[in-house]
Protein backbone atom coordinates (compact mmCIF):
# COMPACT_ATOMS: atom_id res chain seq x y z
CA UNK A 1 0.00 0.00 0.00
CA UNK A 2 3.08 3.01 -0.22
CA UNK A 3 6.07 5.30 0.26
CA UNK A 4 8.33 8.45 -0.24
CA UNK A 5 11.64 10.86 0.48
CA UNK A 6 11.97 13.66 2.97
CA UNK A 7 12.66 14.14 6.16
CA UNK A 8 9.07 13.19 8.21
CA UNK A 9 7.62 16.09 10.11
CA UNK A 10 6.61 15.82 13.90
CA UNK A 11 3.61 17.19 16.37
CA UNK A 12 2.66 20.83 15.58
CA UNK A 13 4.15 20.94 11.82
CA UNK A 14 2.97 18.25 10.73
CA UNK A 15 -0.57 19.04 11.86
CA UNK A 16 -0.07 22.52 10.26
CA UNK A 17 0.93 20.62 6.43
CA UNK A 18 -1.99 18.70 7.05
CA UNK A 19 -4.97 20.49 7.95
CA UNK A 20 -3.75 24.04 8.08
CA UNK A 21 -2.56 26.57 10.22
CA UNK A 22 -5.33 26.23 12.72
CA UNK A 23 -4.99 22.61 13.65
CA UNK A 24 -3.27 23.14 16.43
CA UNK A 25 -4.88 25.86 17.93
CA UNK A 26 -8.56 24.29 18.61
CA UNK A 27 -10.30 25.48 15.63
CA UNK A 28 -8.88 22.57 13.38
CA UNK A 29 -10.91 21.23 10.99
CA UNK A 30 -12.12 18.31 13.00
CA UNK A 31 -13.73 20.83 15.32
CA UNK A 32 -15.56 22.87 11.87
CA UNK A 33 -18.85 24.78 13.27
CA UNK A 34 -17.13 25.82 16.13
CA UNK A 35 -15.14 24.98 19.25
CA UNK A 36 -13.67 21.14 20.83
CA UNK A 37 -16.86 20.02 21.10
CA UNK A 38 -18.24 20.63 18.51
CA UNK A 39 -20.30 17.25 17.87
CA UNK A 40 -21.19 16.69 21.34
CA UNK A 41 -24.03 14.33 21.96
CA UNK A 42 -23.87 12.46 17.84
CA UNK A 43 -22.45 9.46 17.61
CA UNK A 44 -20.58 8.15 14.88
CA UNK A 45 -21.35 4.52 13.60
CA UNK A 46 -18.26 2.58 12.32
CA UNK A 47 -18.05 -0.59 10.51
CA UNK A 48 -14.98 -2.90 9.63
CA UNK A 49 -13.23 -5.83 9.58
CA UNK A 50 -11.49 -5.51 12.68
CA UNK A 51 -11.55 -7.75 15.65
CA UNK A 52 -9.72 -8.62 18.82
CA UNK A 53 -6.51 -6.46 19.05
CA UNK A 54 -6.87 -4.53 15.92
CA UNK A 55 -10.63 -3.62 17.18
CA UNK A 56 -9.18 -2.89 20.68
CA UNK A 57 -6.69 -0.43 19.07
CA UNK A 58 -8.62 1.39 16.62
CA UNK A 59 -10.80 2.27 19.42
CA UNK A 60 -8.27 4.09 21.29
CA UNK A 61 -8.07 6.43 18.30
CA UNK A 62 -12.02 6.82 17.94
CA UNK A 63 -11.80 7.43 21.67
CA UNK A 64 -9.02 10.24 20.88
CA UNK A 65 -11.51 11.48 18.43
CA UNK A 66 -14.66 11.59 20.77
CA UNK A 67 -12.10 13.22 23.30
CA UNK A 68 -10.81 15.87 20.91
CA UNK A 69 -14.72 17.09 19.21
CA UNK A 70 -17.12 15.61 21.95
CA UNK A 71 -18.61 12.88 19.19
CA UNK A 72 -18.78 9.36 20.82
CA UNK A 73 -18.45 6.60 18.38
CA UNK A 74 -19.54 2.86 18.38
CA UNK A 75 -17.91 0.44 16.34
CA UNK A 76 -19.39 -2.85 14.05
CA UNK A 77 -17.17 -5.63 13.47
CA UNK A 78 -18.43 -7.19 9.93
CA UNK A 79 -16.16 -9.83 9.47
CA UNK A 80 -14.92 -10.34 5.85
CA UNK A 81 -17.91 -9.54 3.99
CA UNK A 82 -17.62 -6.14 4.26
CA UNK A 83 -20.28 -5.69 1.04
CA UNK A 84 -22.67 -8.00 2.14
CA UNK A 85 -22.97 -6.27 5.70
CA UNK A 86 -22.89 -2.83 4.45
CA UNK A 87 -25.17 -3.55 1.90
CA UNK A 88 -27.92 -5.32 3.73
CA UNK A 89 -27.48 -2.36 6.81
CA UNK A 90 -28.12 -0.13 3.88
CA UNK A 91 -31.49 -1.82 2.67
CA UNK A 92 -32.67 -1.98 6.37
CA UNK A 93 -32.68 1.64 6.82
CA UNK A 94 -29.41 1.33 9.56
CA UNK A 95 -26.64 2.70 7.42
CA UNK A 96 -23.38 3.45 9.64
CA UNK A 97 -22.15 6.46 9.28
CA UNK A 98 -17.96 5.19 8.31
CA UNK A 99 -16.70 1.82 6.77
CA UNK A 100 -13.43 0.65 7.02
CA UNK A 101 -13.29 -0.91 3.46
CA UNK A 102 -10.31 -3.30 3.01
CA UNK A 103 -10.39 -4.36 -0.74
CA UNK A 104 -10.10 -0.92 -3.58
CA UNK A 105 -13.11 -3.41 -5.07
CA UNK A 106 -15.06 -3.08 -2.58
CA UNK A 107 -14.72 0.57 -2.46
CA UNK A 108 -15.49 0.54 -6.44
CA UNK A 109 -18.59 -0.93 -5.86
CA UNK A 110 -19.84 1.30 -3.17
CA UNK A 111 -18.87 4.68 -4.77
CA UNK A 112 -20.64 3.03 -8.30
CA UNK A 113 -23.86 2.31 -6.05
CA UNK A 114 -24.06 6.04 -5.41
CA UNK A 115 -23.51 4.94 -1.50
CA UNK A 116 -20.49 7.28 -0.76
CA UNK A 117 -19.73 11.00 0.12
CA UNK A 118 -16.97 12.93 -2.08
CA UNK A 119 -14.28 13.61 1.11
CA UNK A 120 -14.07 17.37 2.27
CA UNK A 121 -11.81 19.70 0.95
CA UNK A 122 -10.08 19.59 4.98
CA UNK A 123 -9.13 15.46 4.06
CA UNK A 124 -8.41 16.36 0.10
CA UNK A 125 -5.47 18.58 1.51
CA UNK A 126 -3.93 16.35 4.12
CA UNK A 127 -4.06 13.52 1.25
CA UNK A 128 -2.33 16.28 -1.09
CA UNK A 129 -0.09 16.95 1.71
CA UNK A 130 1.40 13.98 3.54
CA UNK A 131 0.17 11.16 1.14
CA UNK A 132 2.22 9.45 -2.01
CA UNK A 133 -0.51 9.75 -4.97
CA UNK A 134 -0.99 5.74 -5.31
CA UNK A 135 -3.08 6.20 -2.39
CA UNK A 136 -4.99 8.78 -3.59
CA UNK A 137 -5.62 6.90 -6.54
CA UNK A 138 -6.26 3.86 -4.71
CA UNK A 139 -9.42 5.66 -2.85
CA UNK A 140 -10.77 7.80 -5.80
CA UNK A 141 -13.13 6.74 -8.36
CA UNK A 142 -13.43 8.26 -11.78
CA UNK A 143 -11.81 11.16 -10.14
CA UNK A 144 -13.26 11.69 -7.27
CA UNK A 145 -11.83 11.28 -4.03
CA UNK A 146 -13.72 8.62 -1.57
CA UNK A 147 -11.47 6.88 0.35
CA UNK A 148 -8.92 7.96 2.90
CA UNK A 149 -6.39 5.30 3.64
CA UNK A 150 -5.57 5.57 7.67
CA UNK A 151 -3.84 1.92 8.26
CA UNK A 152 -1.68 0.58 5.61
CA UNK A 153 0.01 -2.98 5.45
CA UNK A 154 3.46 -4.22 4.17
CA UNK A 155 2.48 -7.36 2.76
CA UNK A 156 6.19 -8.64 1.52
CA UNK A 157 7.40 -9.78 4.80
CA UNK A 158 8.31 -13.05 5.90
CA UNK A 159 8.72 -13.28 9.72
CA UNK A 160 10.52 -16.05 11.09
CA UNK A 161 11.67 -17.17 14.96
CA UNK A 162 14.95 -16.09 15.40
CA UNK A 163 15.78 -19.49 17.19
CA UNK A 164 14.57 -21.67 14.98
CA UNK A 165 17.04 -20.09 12.58
CA UNK A 166 19.68 -20.10 14.42
CA UNK A 167 19.23 -23.52 16.02
CA UNK A 168 19.02 -24.95 12.09
CA UNK A 169 22.36 -22.59 11.47
CA UNK A 170 20.70 -20.84 8.58
CA UNK A 171 20.18 -16.92 7.89
CA UNK A 172 17.19 -14.99 6.38
CA UNK A 173 17.64 -16.35 2.74
CA UNK A 174 17.91 -13.52 -0.86
CA UNK A 175 16.23 -15.32 -3.13
CA UNK A 176 12.81 -17.61 -3.03
CA UNK A 177 14.71 -20.59 -3.82
CA UNK A 178 17.10 -19.84 -0.96
CA UNK A 179 14.24 -19.85 1.22
CA UNK A 180 12.81 -22.86 -0.12
CA UNK A 181 16.39 -24.36 0.67
CA UNK A 182 16.49 -22.86 4.25
CA UNK A 183 13.27 -24.51 5.22
CA UNK A 184 14.09 -28.05 4.19
CA UNK A 185 16.90 -27.45 6.30
CA UNK A 186 14.90 -25.91 9.51
CA UNK A 187 12.36 -29.00 8.39
CA UNK A 188 15.63 -31.56 9.11
CA UNK A 189 16.06 -29.61 12.47
CA UNK A 190 13.31 -30.39 13.81
CA UNK A 191 10.54 -27.99 12.72
CA UNK A 192 8.23 -27.72 9.55
CA UNK A 193 9.48 -24.65 7.74
CA UNK A 194 6.06 -22.68 7.30
CA UNK A 195 3.30 -22.30 8.67
CA UNK A 196 0.68 -21.68 6.29
CA UNK A 197 -3.03 -20.14 6.60
CA UNK A 198 -4.84 -22.14 4.16
CA UNK A 199 -8.16 -21.57 5.97
CA UNK A 200 -8.29 -18.22 5.11
CA UNK A 201 -8.08 -17.41 1.24
CA UNK A 202 -6.95 -14.38 1.37
CA UNK A 203 -3.77 -14.95 2.56
CA UNK A 204 -2.63 -17.61 -0.53
CA UNK A 205 -3.50 -14.58 -2.68
CA UNK A 206 -0.82 -12.35 -1.19
CA UNK A 207 1.38 -15.29 -0.99
CA UNK A 208 0.68 -15.49 -5.49
CA UNK A 209 0.62 -11.98 -5.92
CA UNK A 210 4.32 -11.70 -3.84
CA UNK A 211 5.59 -14.29 -6.39
CA UNK A 212 3.81 -12.69 -9.23
CA UNK A 213 4.73 -9.12 -9.01
CA UNK A 214 8.43 -10.29 -8.65
CA UNK A 215 8.29 -12.84 -10.91
CA UNK A 216 5.94 -11.16 -14.03
CA UNK A 217 6.90 -7.51 -13.21
CA UNK A 218 4.89 -4.88 -12.28
CA UNK A 219 3.41 -3.81 -15.96
CA UNK A 220 2.21 -7.65 -15.93
CA UNK A 221 0.57 -7.40 -12.70
CA UNK A 222 -1.25 -4.00 -12.87
CA UNK A 223 -2.50 -5.24 -16.28
CA UNK A 224 -3.46 -8.94 -14.36
CA UNK A 225 -5.28 -6.57 -11.57
CA UNK A 226 -7.26 -4.82 -14.19
CA UNK A 227 -8.21 -7.96 -16.04
CA UNK A 228 -6.76 -6.32 -19.24
CA UNK A 229 -4.13 -9.47 -18.87
CA UNK A 230 -6.54 -13.32 -18.23
CA UNK A 231 -5.59 -15.77 -16.42
CA UNK A 232 -4.55 -18.01 -18.90
CA UNK A 233 -1.45 -15.94 -19.85
CA UNK A 234 1.74 -18.20 -19.47
CA UNK A 235 3.06 -15.16 -16.62
CA UNK A 236 0.33 -16.52 -14.00
CA UNK A 237 0.92 -20.79 -14.83
CA UNK A 238 4.40 -19.89 -14.29
CA UNK A 239 3.63 -18.10 -10.79
CA UNK A 240 1.67 -20.86 -9.68
CA UNK A 241 4.22 -23.46 -10.51
CA UNK A 242 6.55 -21.54 -8.55
CA UNK A 243 4.25 -21.47 -5.74
CA UNK A 244 3.15 -24.80 -6.39
CA UNK A 245 7.08 -25.59 -5.53
CA UNK A 246 6.64 -24.80 -1.50
CA UNK A 247 2.79 -26.16 -1.60
CA UNK A 248 3.27 -29.32 -2.63
CA UNK A 249 6.70 -30.33 -0.59
CA UNK A 250 4.72 -31.57 2.63
CA UNK A 251 8.67 -31.05 4.21
CA UNK A 252 7.90 -27.50 3.95
CA UNK A 253 4.15 -27.27 5.80
CA UNK A 254 3.73 -27.52 9.26
CA UNK A 255 1.03 -30.49 8.92
CA UNK A 256 1.05 -30.86 5.31
CA UNK A 257 -1.79 -29.52 3.04
CA UNK A 258 -4.79 -30.67 4.94
CA UNK A 259 -3.25 -28.92 7.96
CA UNK A 260 -2.49 -26.29 6.18
CA UNK A 261 -6.16 -25.97 5.03
CA UNK A 262 -7.06 -26.18 8.73
CA UNK A 263 -5.15 -23.28 9.43
CA UNK A 264 -6.35 -19.94 9.92
CA UNK A 265 -4.35 -16.65 10.31
CA UNK A 266 -4.44 -16.42 13.79
CA UNK A 267 -3.36 -20.05 13.89
CA UNK A 268 -0.75 -19.50 11.60
CA UNK A 269 0.98 -16.83 14.03
CA UNK A 270 0.82 -19.33 16.56
CA UNK A 271 2.58 -22.18 15.12
CA UNK A 272 5.39 -20.10 14.84
CA UNK A 273 5.27 -17.43 18.16
CA UNK A 274 3.02 -19.56 20.40
CA UNK A 275 3.98 -21.93 23.72
CA UNK A 276 4.44 -24.98 20.88
CA UNK A 277 5.87 -23.88 18.22
CA UNK A 278 5.01 -26.03 15.03
CA UNK A 279 6.84 -24.32 12.46
CA UNK A 280 10.04 -21.74 11.57
CA UNK A 281 8.74 -19.24 9.93
CA UNK A 282 5.16 -17.53 8.46
CA UNK A 283 4.73 -14.97 5.51
CA UNK A 284 1.86 -12.78 6.47
CA UNK A 285 2.23 -8.95 6.50
CA UNK A 286 3.49 -6.28 9.01
CA UNK A 287 0.42 -7.04 11.52
CA UNK A 288 1.71 -10.42 11.92
CA UNK A 289 4.13 -8.78 14.58
CA UNK A 290 0.61 -7.13 16.08
CA UNK A 291 -0.52 -10.82 16.84
CA UNK A 292 2.82 -12.49 18.01
CA UNK A 293 3.50 -9.05 20.38
CA UNK A 294 -0.18 -9.18 21.85
CA UNK A 295 -1.25 -12.94 21.74
CA UNK A 296 1.79 -14.25 22.28
CA UNK A 297 3.97 -12.13 24.30
CA UNK A 298 7.29 -12.08 22.06
CA UNK A 299 9.28 -8.91 21.63
CA UNK A 300 9.49 -8.02 18.56
CA UNK A 301 13.27 -7.66 16.66
CA UNK A 302 14.29 -10.30 19.65
CA UNK A 303 11.96 -13.27 19.92
CA UNK A 304 10.26 -12.59 16.56
CA UNK A 305 12.01 -10.74 12.88
CA UNK A 306 11.13 -10.97 9.36
CA UNK A 307 13.22 -10.73 5.96
CA UNK A 308 11.75 -9.18 3.00
CA UNK A 309 9.59 -11.46 0.55
CA UNK A 310 12.38 -12.64 -1.60
CA UNK A 311 12.77 -12.19 -5.41
CA UNK A 312 12.25 -14.85 -7.64
CA UNK A 313 14.43 -15.83 -10.14
CA UNK A 314 15.64 -13.02 -11.82
CA UNK A 315 13.48 -10.35 -10.78
CA UNK A 316 12.74 -7.76 -8.13
CA UNK A 317 12.34 -7.96 -4.56
CA UNK A 318 8.11 -6.92 -4.50
CA UNK A 319 6.35 -4.90 -2.34
CA UNK A 320 3.20 -5.98 -2.10
CA UNK A 321 0.76 -3.31 0.01
CA UNK A 322 -2.64 -3.04 1.21
CA UNK A 323 -4.88 -0.98 3.25
CA UNK A 324 -8.27 -0.08 4.93
CA UNK A 325 -10.01 2.98 3.21
CA UNK A 326 -11.89 4.93 5.39
CA UNK A 327 -15.15 5.99 3.44
CA UNK A 328 -18.63 8.07 4.56
CA UNK A 329 -21.83 6.62 3.48
CA UNK A 330 -24.68 8.93 2.21
CA UNK A 331 -27.39 7.05 4.19
CA UNK A 332 -25.49 7.56 7.26
CA UNK A 333 -27.89 9.34 10.32
CA UNK A 334 -24.88 11.53 11.29
CA UNK A 335 -22.45 12.42 8.12
CA UNK A 336 -21.26 15.35 9.44
CA UNK A 337 -19.51 13.70 12.42
CA UNK A 338 -18.44 10.97 10.27
CA UNK A 339 -16.90 13.51 7.98
CA UNK A 340 -15.44 15.19 11.22
CA UNK A 341 -13.25 12.05 12.14
CA UNK A 342 -12.08 11.17 8.11
CA UNK A 343 -10.70 14.62 8.97
CA UNK A 344 -9.20 13.86 12.04
CA UNK A 345 -7.99 10.10 10.69
CA UNK A 346 -6.15 12.24 7.91
CA UNK A 347 -3.50 13.74 10.50
CA UNK A 348 -0.35 12.03 12.00
CA UNK A 349 -1.67 12.63 15.44
CA UNK A 350 -4.50 10.35 14.90
CA UNK A 351 -1.96 7.42 13.15
CA UNK A 352 0.48 8.17 16.08
CA UNK A 353 -2.34 6.89 19.05
CA UNK A 354 -2.54 3.19 17.23
CA UNK A 355 1.04 3.41 15.83
CA UNK A 356 2.85 3.39 19.61
CA UNK A 357 0.56 0.19 19.99
CA UNK A 358 2.19 -1.95 17.69
CA UNK A 359 0.45 -4.08 14.52
CA UNK A 360 0.06 -1.13 12.66
CA UNK A 361 1.33 1.10 9.41
CA UNK A 362 0.54 4.35 8.62
CA UNK A 363 0.68 5.50 4.61
CA UNK A 364 0.38 9.10 6.19
CA UNK A 365 4.29 10.37 5.72
CA UNK A 366 3.78 12.82 8.27
CA UNK A 367 4.15 10.51 11.24
CA UNK A 368 6.65 10.50 13.18
CA UNK A 369 8.85 7.48 12.54
CA UNK A 370 9.39 7.56 16.25
CA UNK A 371 5.96 7.32 17.19
CA UNK A 372 6.33 3.17 16.58
CA UNK A 373 7.44 1.20 19.84
CA UNK A 374 10.08 -1.02 18.06
CA UNK A 375 12.77 -0.73 15.66
CA UNK A 376 11.11 -3.66 13.56
CA UNK A 377 8.32 -1.72 12.49
CA UNK A 378 9.90 1.38 12.13
CA UNK A 379 12.06 -0.44 9.85
CA UNK A 380 8.51 -1.81 8.04
CA UNK A 381 7.51 1.44 7.91
CA UNK A 382 10.51 3.30 6.77
CA UNK A 383 10.76 0.88 3.74
CA UNK A 384 6.66 1.18 2.96
CA UNK A 385 7.16 4.94 3.23
CA UNK A 386 10.49 4.83 0.89
CA UNK A 387 8.51 2.69 -1.60
CA UNK A 388 6.33 5.95 -2.84
CA UNK A 389 4.28 4.81 -6.23
CA UNK A 390 6.16 1.85 -6.39
CA UNK A 391 4.42 -0.17 -4.13
CA UNK A 392 1.71 -2.41 -5.77
CA UNK A 393 -1.88 -2.37 -4.02
CA UNK A 394 -2.86 -6.21 -3.36
CA UNK A 395 -4.18 -7.32 -6.32
CA UNK A 396 -7.52 -9.34 -5.04
CA UNK A 397 -8.40 -6.44 -3.00
CA UNK A 398 -8.64 -4.28 -6.17
CA UNK A 399 -10.87 -7.19 -7.78
CA UNK A 400 -14.51 -7.23 -7.49
CA UNK A 401 -15.43 -8.37 -4.18
CA UNK A 402 -17.05 -12.12 -5.86
CA UNK A 403 -13.68 -12.58 -6.88
CA UNK A 404 -10.92 -11.63 -4.92
CA UNK A 405 -12.62 -10.82 -1.79
CA UNK A 406 -15.42 -13.36 -0.57
CA UNK A 407 -14.93 -17.15 1.40
CA UNK A 408 -15.14 -19.90 -0.26
CA UNK A 409 -15.68 -18.30 -3.91
CA UNK A 410 -13.50 -17.24 -6.58
CA UNK A 411 -10.00 -16.69 -6.17
CA UNK A 412 -10.16 -17.39 -2.68
CA UNK A 413 -11.65 -20.92 -3.07
CA UNK A 414 -9.99 -21.79 -6.06
CA UNK A 415 -6.03 -21.30 -4.43
CA UNK A 416 -7.10 -23.49 -1.62
CA UNK A 417 -8.26 -26.18 -3.51
CA UNK A 418 -4.83 -25.48 -5.75
CA UNK A 419 -3.01 -25.49 -1.83
CA UNK A 420 -5.13 -28.97 -1.54
CA UNK A 421 -3.43 -30.28 -4.68
CA UNK A 422 -1.31 -28.14 -6.68
CA UNK A 423 -0.65 -30.22 -9.45
CA UNK A 424 -1.98 -28.41 -12.41
CA UNK A 425 -1.24 -25.20 -12.17
CA UNK A 426 -2.57 -24.77 -16.25
CA UNK A 427 -6.28 -25.59 -15.06
CA UNK A 428 -5.79 -23.69 -11.87
CA UNK A 429 -5.17 -20.66 -14.54
CA UNK A 430 -8.21 -21.90 -16.11
CA UNK A 431 -10.56 -21.71 -13.65
CA UNK A 432 -9.40 -18.67 -12.46
CA UNK A 433 -10.00 -16.85 -15.31
CA UNK A 434 -13.55 -18.25 -16.01
CA UNK A 435 -14.16 -16.88 -12.27
CA UNK A 436 -12.22 -13.30 -12.90
CA UNK A 437 -14.17 -12.82 -16.21
CA UNK A 438 -17.53 -13.37 -14.67
CA UNK A 439 -16.87 -11.19 -11.99
CA UNK A 440 -15.50 -8.16 -13.73
CA UNK A 441 -18.32 -8.29 -16.46
CA UNK A 442 -20.70 -8.72 -13.29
Amino acid sequence: MMRRRTALLTGCTALVLALGSTACGGAGPVAAGGGDQAFSGQTVSVAGVWSGSEQKNFQKVLDAFTEKTGAKTQFVSTGDNVSTVVGSKIEGGNAPDVVMVPQVGVLQQFAQKGWLKPLSQATRKSVDANYASVWKDYGSVDGTLYGLYFKAAHKSTVWYSPDALDQAGVQPPKTYDEMLKAGRTISDSGLAAFSVAGQDGWTLTDWFENVYLSQAGPEKYDALAAHQLKWTDQSVIDALTTLGKLFKDKQLLAGGQQGALNTDFPGSVEKVFGPEPKAGMVYEGDFVAGVAKDQFGRKIGEDANFFPFPPVGSGEAPVVSGGDAAVVLKDGKNTKAGMALLEYLATPEAAAVWAKTGGFLSPNKGLDLASYGDDVTRTTAKSLIAAGDSVRFDMSDQAPAAFGGTKGAGEWKILQDFLRDPSDPKATAAQLETAAAKAYKG
